[in-house]
């Protein structure tokens, strides 16, 4: 309980964080695959995520840029074209997996700069942080201090979640681990005993071997 006041605490402590800024350079279309630009994340199964991304320009100013959602296990969430402005994509997750939001930008037309580039602001929000707090309070009619303490609460709980999900992986982890030594023992005291057998089998042959020519 108090380790759960404790991150209740530091959750409040900690400010915002600012979306990720990053200026997207356009490329001619047989280049745009290998310049595509990408930013991974980590979710587990189930969970809410919501994609912001704000892009300045606007259609026709010679370049396009397009966007691919996509996990590890290979699901596709979303994929939209010609994007600008700011857009807003959401998606449950399918499983345990890292997720990539990817950007390309190719040139399709005349632009006015010799190095056209768009400038992208994205926002990532998963879990608790990725839901309407505003709408709940609102729909529920609770106070901002309830809300925040739901949001916390929500927020604790996935941490908990994480922490149990980490503990199991190191558990099978370490099962590997034992396992694979036990292996290892095995394998070693087995090569061990067939090379004395081999040294012993030489002796033997070697010594009856010289017997048989009568040089000992």
């Amino acid at each position: 309980m108090d380790r759960l006041l404790s991150c209740a605490l530091f959750l409040l402590a900690v400010p915002a964080i600012s979306a990720l800024k990053f200026d997207l350079h356009a490329v001619h279309a047989h280049d745009a695959a290998r310049h595509e630009r990408c930013v991974r994340n980590f979710v587990a199964k189930d969970q809410l995520v919501v994609v912001t991304a704000n892009l300045d320009g606007f259609r026709g100013d010679g370049q396009t840029v397009n966007m691919h959602i996509r996990d590890a296990m290979g699901n596709d969430y979303h994929k939209p074209k010609d994007v600008y402005g700011e857009n807003r994509y959401a998606f449950t997750s399918h499983a345990d997996s890292a997720f990539d939001v990817c950007f390309e930008s190719v040139i399709t037309g005349i632009t006015s700069s010799t190095n056209p580039a768009r400038h992208v602001e994205l926002d990532i929000d998963i879990g608790a942080d990725a839901k309407d707090w505003s709408a709940i309070q609102a729909g529920e009619k609770l106070k901002p201090v309830e809300a925040e303490l739901r949001r916390i609460e929500e927020v604790v709980g996935e941490i908990v979640s994480e922490m149990d999900y980490l503990r199991g992986r190191e558990q099978k982890l370490r099962d590997t681990n034992e396992s694979t030594n036990e292996r290892v023992k095995w394998f070693a005291l087995c090569t061990m005993g067939m090379l004395v057998g081999l040294g012993a089998w030489q002796v033997i042959y070697l010594r009856a071997y010289f017997r048989s020519k009568h040089l000992i």
